[in-house]
């Protein structure tokens, strides 16, 4: 059960290092630098976020088949659209939850069989 939850967090690492790296870029487009302290700070956070985030895939990657725990990685397909709504404010048209309720449908099948 302990493998099942820390692959469950890095799904959401690797989500949340997405957001990071939309920030960067978007404090790179204000300051031009990657030098630049706010820049440079939010890029090494996404980084170091996706590192930590690999070595415990790695390990939990020791634990289980890859053929199983793979499909939770398309957690991230839901939750990236989700954090870019409430963060940038993007919008979304209703196709897109038709495809959210298609991948977590994918999502629950794969995992179960």
């Amino acid at each position: 059960m302990l493998v099942q939850i820390i692959a469950v967090f890095c799904v959401v690492g690797i989500a949340i290092g997405q957001i990071l790296f939309k920030l960067s870029a978007n404090s790179l487009h204000q300051t031009s630098s990657f030098f630049a302290p706010k820049t440079a700070a939010i890029l090494f956070a996404a980084l170091a976020l996706y590192g930590i985030t690999t070595i415990a895939w790695v390990w939990v990657l020791q634990k289980l088949e890859l053929g199983r725990v793979y499909p939770l990685m398309a957690m991230a397909f839901v939750l990236v659209p989700l954090g870019s709504h409430f963060i940038f404010g993007e919008r979304f048209h209703p196709q897109y939850f038709v495809g959210v309720t298609l991948i977590m449908t994918g999502i629950i099948v794969a995992v179960r069989a």
